[in-house]
């Protein structure tokens, strides 16, 4: 059993004479909730629907649980849910009936609708006419016909797009709980970073078409550089004093600014300023964010 739900291998794509995804390896992991990060335009959409054969892949290109997705359409799209863009629903029909009319279409029970409903918390609001529902319950109805099939894999194409705060926290609270209680893997683009870092836990950035980064959200860190910062009486003296020690030591504000190392080193430093006559008022770990992370990766320069 392949341990990669979702698989690609030099995947390219053409719109005309432009390029849009650009030898793209991805690989999601089962159980994962896979953030795939980019600006607009960077190909996540187009990945998506090339994943959901709504664009025609090109030859042992792309892989569902293993399978090549060309040869094993029916089965592989069997495995998947997915929300791309706008949930595609009745307006004029309740939520639970937009629900029932998809079961019909799908073979699948009509209590499954109910239950749908509950997973998503719209059971209140199961007979008002999808008209009526927030962005937010739209969008939670999307992920509930996208359900309805019990699939292995949902993808979602920019699921909190124009959501109030309450919308965002529902449907990230949503994600957490497939992948935790209900066993899915999910693949969620989005360029609402802070919100990929709550949830994801792996990640995949493109820009122009091409991975730029790839792996465990944790492992991005590994691309950041952490910095100390300390407040400390007599800056530029306490700076002139570590630079004699050999720290790489400049002036940030009203901080010193040196390259963090270790807990032990950073004890290290006070003692030393400390033992020195200086008073150390705090000491700082800072990292980058998400958000300026990715800006470093897609503009190097």
């Amino acid at each position: 059993m392949s341990e990669l739900a979702i698989e690609t291998k030099g995947l390219n794509y053409h719109f005309g004479n432009q390029k849009v995804v650009d030898d793209l390896s991805l690989q999601v992991q089962r159980g994962s909730i896979y953030g795939f990060l980019g600006p607009n335009g960077a190909g996540k959409t187009t990945t998506i629907k090339i994943l959901l054969n709504l664009l025609k892949s090109p030859a042992d290109t792309v892989f569902i649980f293993g399978q090549e997705l060309n040869t094993h359409r029916i089965a592989s799209l069997k495995r998947m849910g997915a929300l791309v863009e706008q949930p595609a629903i009745y307006g004029h029909l309740s939520g639970k009936e937009n629900l029932y009319n998809r079961c019909i279409l799908l073979g699948v029970k009509r209590s499954r609708a109910l239950d749908m409903l509950k997973l998503v918390g719209l059971s209140d609001a199961a007979n008002k006419k999808a008209s009526q529902y927030s962005l937010g319950m739209k969008q939670r109805l999307g992920i509930a016909l996208a359900l309805l099939a019990d699939p292995e894999l949902l993808l979602l194409d920019e699921p909190t797009n124009g959501l109030d705060p309450n919308g965002i926290i529902e449907i990230r609270n949503l994600m957490v709980e497939l992948t935790t209680k209900h066993d899915k893997t999910i693949l969620v683009s989005s360029h609402l970073l802070s919100e990929i870092e709550r949830t994801a836990t792996h990640l995949g950035i493109i820009h122009k078409g091409k991975m730029l980064y790839q792996g465990h959200i944790e492992g991005l860190q590994e691309l950041n550089k952490p910095t100390l910062l300390v407040q400390v009486t007599a800056l530029e003296a306490a700076a002139t004093f570590l630079n004699s020690k050999g720290y790489e030591t400049s002036i940030a504000g009203n901080c010193l600014q040196l390259p963090y190392t270790s807990a032990a080193e950073s004890a290290k430093v006070n003692s030393m300023l400390v033992l020195n006559g200086f008073e150390v008022s705090a000491l700082q770990l800072q990292k980058k964010d998400l958000e300026h992370l990715f800006l470093d990766i897609t503009n190097p320069n």
